[in-house]
């Protein structure tokens, strides 16, 4: 994923093979969160009609995917639990503009740069993870692929005429965000937590 500023960290990948009953609890949440973010992008610009049937179909696939991530669950007997958001998401708001169209920009960028980091997890995760999971990881690793891409088409599309290189600047500082969450020390295991704290358990 070339818009990612930086690479996932092995202690990562080793916290989440040992804590994948953790992780997968929450990416059923990140599956709901991210169709929720698609839909709240429609309902905040209503007015662009590409942006919003580009999305109508993202959330409905968002949605199959929590669905499948709800079957694995269930196959695997790992139940659901109320898991308390890490500080991803919270981070990545904090950077975004609060005045338009620079925060619509700033929504779609980020967007992509989720989905990118997804789409690499994914691929990361695939070899290394037991069966069921192996192949149902590396299938999400091609739809998360095309996911980021979406949303950074939509963001290049959202970008003002003649600035053809403000979402790029601007993708470059969201990303620099986005890489400092990842490789932080992190407290929690979570799908786009950051790099686990020596002391913590797997979740």
């Amino acid at each position: 994923m070339s818009i990612l500023a930086a690479p996932t960290g092995e202690a990562w990948l080793a916290a989440a093979v040992a804590g994948w009953r953790a992780l997968l609890i929450d990416h059923a949440n990140c599956e709901k969160k991210a169709a929720s973010s698609a839909l709240a992008l429609m309902f905040a610009y209503p007015d662009d009609r590409p942006l919003c049937a580009a999305l109508a179909r993202l959330a409905r696939e968002e949605l199959r995917h929590f669905e499948q991530v709800a079957q694995q669950m269930h196959a695997l007997g790992v139940p659901f639990e109320r898991a308390q958001p890490g500080r991803y998401a919270a981070g990545l708001r904090a950077a975004l503009r609060s005045h338009e169209p620079a925060r619509k920009l700033d929504l779609l960028l980020c967007g992509a740069l989720i989905e990118a980091r997804s789409a690499e997890r994914f691929a990361l995760l695939a070899p290394r993870m037991r069966s069921p999971l192996a192949a149902f990881y590396a299938q999400l690793h091609a739809a998360e692929s095309r996911h980021f891409e979406l949303y950074l088409q939509l963001a290049r599309d959202a970008s003002p005429p003649g600035a053809a290189e403000d979402w790029q600047s601007r993708l470059a500082t969201l990303a620099a965000v986005e890489a400092g969450l990842i490789t932080a020390p992190d407290p929690q295991l979570r799908f786009h937590s950051g790099a686990p704290c020596a002391a913590a358990p797997p979740d």
